[in-house]
């Protein structure tokens, strides 16, 4: 067998010492994050409490203790009230802590792993572990199976914006946590009408969830609680049906089972006073129990639950409940309330704020946003639209000098300028308050400039066509931030390039109209939902001369298509 010589051997061995010096090294890893120990400049503040905000909690099955969270941590209290033991002390923020049902555990929702998910714990606060690693889907409002082995909870979907819906899945205790998955137990009603507040009842068999019931798919502020809002839904775990369990004027929310099965409390307004209500589970009669609640979340948006958790004690006549920054122990068929007295001396750890001096009013200053950006054809110039007004500057390898300002005119703001096909001039927008806006072209030699589109209203978008002879626009309606008149017959417009003759309304709908390398027809984009939260944008080709429309392309997620001036490619982001 061939082998090496001694000195060879020394040779290699050099030399792969030289290439090791040589090779480059690698950029060390930043630390990974953890949520425990954020950068900053440490701080500890003292806090001296007898009262809370928006405090969730559960009695044990022996009815000897309460566990509750306040300012992101976890205390137990005796049932008499007195002073509370931290169960947790962390920068990571635990709340909505239950009692298993054997007493030993509890669960809890932690964001210790970077985001809200479920934990465990012994009931003295020690052996804290994640039983899931969900990193999207995130989850809240933790429940116990009767049987120990599982756990509810809701897990909380964004579609197309932040105010997002629920569903409710199970999770196995002791499964491991990056695997842990989860089983689904009933879907979101759509991706904006909330669904959460999961509850079972004492044998398992009834699923219980609030859900908001008001008509349509988009989630709005302006609810009617007189009206209902919000509805308790039962599904029944054999089979999986589901049925509207309690509704209503003022609605319900918070669905919480007694231990003995016979009754269900619930949280409903009554007028403007949320107060604590029992559902009989055998008559179905359903009355108010308590009126000293807090006001629940009905008309907004609650991820974390439209009412802090309560409970029952476990002889089913009583309920301890958050409310009115207290603790209260009810006798629901009384409609009496003791509070619980209780005192939280602890500390919390917090970072000194990051700031930096500013100058609010300098005499200049760098911008930071450059809007319409556009090249010329010649690629020598490019205009923008800052601060209201247009700007150009040259691209000249060489170049020197800063930007300077196009336009003359300081009576409105500018924007979305575009270049016409030779170069010289340009088209463009304006808007003020008062008066509204125009659509404007400028001669870029002599700075002249023609108004072309005078009638009030808001204009976007416009181009010119390849001759130069016509501008297309898009004219959209107002409102919220902007007027609502002059917001009629809205869609894509053709206009005159000098200005002369009346504009004509060549489409009702689409936007980005543009021109390709033929100035008798255009391309413009529809747009259509497939789906609740999938949006398709397609590119639709316009005869100007019989207003025949051809798709030429269509996708999800685009956002942006560019037809080039050839009229050859097409462009999309």
């Amino acid at each position: 067998m061939p082998h090496l010589t001694a000195a060879p051997a020394l040779l290699l061995a050099a030399a792969l010492a030289a290439n090791a010096q040589e090779a480059p090294k690698e950029a060390a890893k930043p630390p990974a994050w953890n949520v425990n120990t954020p950068p900053g400049v440490a701080k500890t503040v003292n806090i001296d409490v007898k009262t809370g905000t928006w405090m969730s909690v559960d009695v044990s099955p022996d009815g000897k203790t309460l566990v509750f969270d306040l300012l992101g941590d976890l205390y137990s209290l005796p049932i008499g009230g007195g002073e509370a033991k931290p169960l947790t002390h962390s920068i990571a923020w635990e709340q909505q802590a239950r009692f298993s049902h054997d007493g030993q555990q509890i669960a809890f929702l932690s964001d210790a792993g970077g985001g809200d998910n479920l934990w465990v714990m012994n009931v003295d606060g020690s052996g804290a572990r994640a039983v899931t690693k969900e990193d999207f889907r995130l989850l809240n409002n933790p429940a116990w199976h009767p049987s120990g082995k599982y756990l509810l909870a809701r897990k909380h979907y964004t579609g197309t914006r932040s105010a997002g819906s629920g569903e409710i899945w199970l999770f196995h205790v002791d499964g491991d946590a990056a695997k842990n998955k989860g089983v689904q137990l009933n879907e979101k009603p759509n991706w904006q009408k909330d669904l959460g507040e999961p509850a079972l009842s004492a044998d398992g068999k009834y699923l219980y969830y609030s859900q908001d019931s008001t008509p349509g798919r988009v989630f709005e502020y302006n609810k009617d609680s007189n009206g209902e809002i919000y509805k308790i839904y039962r599904q029944d775990l054999s089979d999986g049906s589901v049925e509207p369990f309690v509704q209503g004027p003022g609605g319900a929310v918070r669905p919480t089972p007694s231990p003995d099965g016979k009754y269900l409390a619930f949280v409903r307004r009554v007028r403007n006073q949320s107060t604590l209500f029992l559902k009989d589970l055998t008559t179905g009669r359903e009355f108010p129990a308590w009126g000293g609640l807090s006001r629940d979340l009905q008309e907004s948006w609650a991820m974390w639950g439209v009412y802090p958790s309560f409970a029952w004690m476990p002889g089913s006549k009583e309920i301890v409940v958050w409310a009115e920054g207290k603790l209260w122990r009810v006798d629901p068929f009384k409609g009496s309330a003791a509070e619980v007295p209780f005192h939280v001396k602890d500390t919390r750890e917090l970072r000194e704020p990051m700031r930096f001096a500013q100058a609010v009013a300098p005499e200049k200053f760098n911008v930071q946003q450059l809007r319409g950006a556009q090249v010329s054809p010649d690629g020598q110039r490019v205009v923008y639209s800052a601060l209201g007004s247009l700007y150009i500057k040259d691209l000249q390898p060489g170049a020197q000098g800063s930007p300077r300002r196009l336009t003359r005119q300081d009576e409105a703001f500018e924007f979305a300028p575009s270049w016409s096909r030779d170069g010289k001039s340009i088209v463009y927008a304006t808007w003020r308050d008062d008066t509204q806006g125009t659509v404007r072209r400028l001669d870029v030699a002599s700075g002249k400039e023609t108004v072309l589109v005078k009638e009030p209203g808001k204009y976007l978008e416009p181009r010119l066509s390849p001759d130069g002879k016509q501008v297309v626009y898009r004219k959209v309606r107002g409102g919220a931030l902007t007027s609502p008149w002059h917001s009629l017959d809205t869609g894509l417009y053709l206009a005159a390039a000098d200005g002369s003759g009346k504009a004509q309304r060549i489409s009702k709908e689409g936007d980005g109209a543009q021109f390709g390398a033929r100035s008798d027809e255009l391309f413009f984009t529809k747009t259509s939902n497939t789906s609740e939260v999938e949006i398709r944008r397609s590119l639709t080709r316009l005869s100007l001369a019989d207003r025949s429309e051809t798709e030429v392309a269509r996708g999800d997620a685009i956002g942006e298509y560019s037809v080039s001036p050839d009229g050859q490619w097409l462009g999309f982001t």
